[in-house]
């Protein structure tokens, strides 16, 4: 779901300083990228799969270059001693799950990379759960990453293997050169911030809609009294998801790499503005499809909405020190297992179709279209919350493609405003709407709740939602840790 192949965004905070830091490490198309390039010979938009597997999906990893300029400025351990567990891990192993298990034998285009079918099956069929699984390759991936720094992922050998994988795709090849991977560089941002009732959260700007969407959705429900509604009820869902379906409709057509367009990032967090869009909600009625709203934008500035959803695997960890540090970092190649190209030991990501497969639509063109060097458009949500005096009091974050955005602004609601402890608030049932469906949590008790919120118009789809929240929170009584138990992890301290 992650590593080193793809790439990812990271928020900081420093207790001393006070300083709120974004690190961008989203991947990069190509400089030979087009925006065509998911359309097939009729100019129709390929399949998920069709594009996905192979090396027209591989965007310039970033990962790398991120943590690196992180640590270059907040890091205290030596950069080779952090590689030591990690390497540790590779040459001893690690029992297979029953998840990962199932994905390998659900994945009929992993088999068919010789690298990584040599490495997670036998004789083709999936290495059972409980299997030890080494990876000696990665070990020495590391040892020389460890030893030389990034450049020895940007240039060199290991550079030359991406490429050429890349490259010599035999059915789907990319044009990523050396070229690409020597000139990637991480970016740091500013952070987006939005005051929620008495907290303030901040999250990741553009590329990624993470932030934006999740504190739009905030911002929409400062119109209501949510602590007054029975957490999870059918009034409260409805509400949150009417205030999702309008974050949506101007995440869909506004946001995108903001080094190609100029997104209202201001505009859309506006408190004047996100009233107003609260003001479309009725309490008794949902409405039909959301459109984008106009928050600031001029009118020699027109773009097509892209509602495409894409993207499911994802990791995220959250970290709150003693001296009250807190890093939320995400990281992601995408789609399970990547592009199913494999090199060095380490998956490479698929990144490049969270890009819109459509171009323009009625002749107007959509924002997060592919262009040479873009990042695409991502739903990587790290957040870091802080209360009255500037303490931060949380840090969150999940995988889950575009609902991502969803699984963190109700766990957000769930803490904040219905008072749950942190591991309380990662496992109530999920609820989203991603200007569609109203989206209800598979085996859940909120498919009770199909029926008053199809009174109420709501469309209700019931789906599983493999969320992988993990969350820290501080209390009075130190800090309490959750981790969704939808996935692997664990809530760990000293």
């Amino acid at each position: 779901s992650s590593g080193i192949g793809g790439g990812g965004f990271l928020m900081y905070y420093s207790a001393r300083t006070g300083d709120i830091a974004a690190y961008d490490g989203r991947e990069t198309a190509p400089a030979a990228a087009t925006p065509g390039m998911f359309l097939d010979r009729a100019g129709n938009p390929r399949s998920f799969h069709d594009a996905a597997v192979g090396g027209l999906s591989v965007g310039v990893p970033g990962l790398l270059r991120m943590l690196k300029m992180a640590h270059r400025k907040h890091g205290r351990l030596p950069w080779a001693k952090l590689f030591e567990p990690a390497i540790n891990l590779a040459e001893n192993g690690f029992p297979i799950s029953e998840r990962l298990h199932e994905a390998l034998a659900r994945d009929k285009f992993l088999p068919q990379s010789p690298a990584a079918a040599t490495y997670f099956y036998d004789a083709g069929e999936p290495k059972q759960a409980g299997t030890i699984l080494t990876n000696p390759e990665l070990a020495a991936t590391f040892r020389l990453i460890a030893k030389k720094g990034v450049k020895a992922l940007y240039n060199g050998p290991i550079a030359r293997d991406i490429v050429r994988a890349v490259r010599r795709h035999p059915a789907n090849p990319g044009t990523m050169t050396m070229a690409d991977l020597a000139d990637y560089r991480a970016k740091r941002r500013d952070t987006v911030c939005l005051f929620y009732r008495r907290w303030l959260a901040c999250g990741m700007p553009p590329p990624s809609s993470g932030g934006v969407t999740t504190l739009q959705i905030l911002g929409i429900l400062q119109s209501f009294d949510l602590a007054a509604l029975e957490p999870a009820s059918a009034e409260a869902v409805h509400l949150v998801a009417e205030a999702s379906r309008l974050a949506f409709a101007d995440r869909n057509t506004y946001i995108a790499d903001p080094g190609f367009i100029p997104v209202p990032v201001a505009g859309m967090l506006d408190p004047g503005y996100l009233k107003l869009r609260a003001g479309e909600i009725s309490t008794s009625r949902a409405m039909n499809a959301a459109q984008p709203g106009m928050p600031g934008v001029t009118t020699g500035w027109h773009f097509a909405p892209d509602d495409a959803v894409k993207g499911v695997s994802t990791t995220h960890l959250s970290v709150i020190d003693a001296k009250g540090n807190a890093v939320a970092l995400t990281s992601s190649i995408e789609n399970v297992f990547g592009s199913r190209q494999m090199v060095r030991g380490f998956l490479l990501n698929n990144q490049l179709t969270d890009f819109s497969f459509v171009p323009e639509k009625d002749g107007i063109p959509v924002a997060n279209r592919a262009e040479p060097r873009k990042r695409p458009r991502s739903s990587m949500a790290p957040i870091l919350v802080f209360d009255g005096q500037g303490r931060v009091v949380m840090a969150l974050g999940s995988p889950g493609g575009s609902r991502i955005i969803g699984y963190v602004a109700k766990t957000l609601i769930a803490a904040l405003d219905w008072k749950k402890d942190i591991q309380a608030a990662i496992d109530m049932p999920h609820f989203l709407n991603r200007n569609g469906p109203t989206e209800l949590e598979k085996d859940s008790p909120l498919e009770a709740l199909r029926p008053d919120l199809e009174a109420l118009g709501h469309e209700v789809r019931i789906v599983p939602m493999t969320s992988g929240l993990q969350g820290v929170a501080v209390s009075r009584d130190g800090l309490a840790g959750g981790a969704d138990p939808r996935r692997d992890g664990a809530a760990v301290g000293d």
